[in-house]
């Protein structure tokens, strides 16, 4: 497949201005995407940005103040990780990956992506080209031996139905994007109050990542995602994350205008304000080493300089 489009793709930004909020040290972006168009596109994919590298996202972190970071194969490629483990390659130890694999790979294949910082693989019902729910409970007995998550993202009406299945999975379960829960539903939808039950039964993560997305304003900092965002932060705030969903492959289609991330980072900190004291750094930096493997960091780390 090309990646000739219909319409010219928006470019990525890295923004101008730094957040008004000081990040702990040792922060964690737990959800972005690299992109080269050095590697072929899956067919079926919907989404095509524009290049996007390792080097492109580090300038982006000297001005945000994070350190490490989650690289997440995209839609765009399917099943092929070569350009996520480039990726990772590139940022070195203060890197993990979210690979995603059809279940046929080899345990040779797993060890070797395993050994390149893989700590879990994504299955995407949204807008991914490979796998399906029943994908779900094989995906994590495959997986089950490296000590990997499986991340999912779906329509909130198909997760309402897969609470039996969900908690079958023998992995630890990551949402991305909120859920995919729209805020209207916050507090109404079965979804939402599953994705509820399974945080606080151990059996999953959120990540406060895709905001923008769910957003009916498409707005980062919409006051109607507080409600929603606190939700996860309240119910299990050892089990939340956030993510700036980088390069933001959904604004490059023009679904939407590119976020500031900048302003990501300050509404995540007005979500933490609302439930505890420690809960940007639990967030940011506890929660990432637990669920990737980063190195514990001392609580009497400086924030990072912004």
């Amino acid at each position: 497949m090309t990646r000739d489009r219909l319409v010219t793709p928006v470019p990525f930004s890295l923004g101008t201005t730094a957040p008004r909020t000081a990040l702990p040290a040792a922060a964690c972006d737990c959800h972005v995407h690299v992109y080269d168009q050095r590697f072929p596109v899956a067919p079926g994919a919907r989404l095509l940005p524009p290049d996007a590298s390792a080097s492109d996202y580090r300038a982006l972190q000297q001005r945000l103040g994070t350190e490490r970071t989650v690289l997440v194969t995209p839609s765009t490629y399917g099943s092929d990780n070569r350009c996520m483990l480039q990726g990772l390659a590139a940022l070195g130890t203060q890197a993990r990956g979210v690979a995603v694999i059809d279940g046929s790979e080899s345990d040779a294949q797993l060890q070797a992506l395993h050994d390149g910082g893989v700590r879990g693989v994504r299955l995407n019902l949204s807008l991914g080209v490979t796998g399906s729910v029943d994908s779900i409970l094989p995906l994590a007995q495959r997986i089950a031996p490296w000590g990997w998550h499986l991340q999912l993202l779906m329509a909130s009406d198909v997760l309402a139905t897969l609470g039996d299945v969900l908690r079958s999975v023998s992995v630890p379960l990551v949402f991305d994007h909120l859920g995919r829960i729209a805020p209207e539903q916050a507090g109404k939808h079965p979804a939402h109050a599953l994705l509820l039950q399974l945080m606080g039964e151990g059996r999953a993560w959120v990540k406060l990542s895709g905001g923008y997305i769910v957003s009916a304003t498409h707005a980062v900092d919409d006051p109607a995602l507080d409600a929603l965002a606190v939700s996860y932060l309240r119910a299990a705030p050892e089990r939340v994350l956030w993510g700036s969903d980088w390069p933001h492959a959904t604004a490059s289609a023009g679904l939407h205008p590119v976020p500031d991330d900048a302003l990501q980072i300050d509404t995540l900190a007005r979500w933490c304000d609302q439930a505890g004291a420690d809960a940007l750094r639990r967030v940011l930096v506890t929660n990432p080493a637990a669920l990737y493997g980063f190195p514990p960091v001392s609580t009497s780390s400086s924030p990072t300089p912004v």
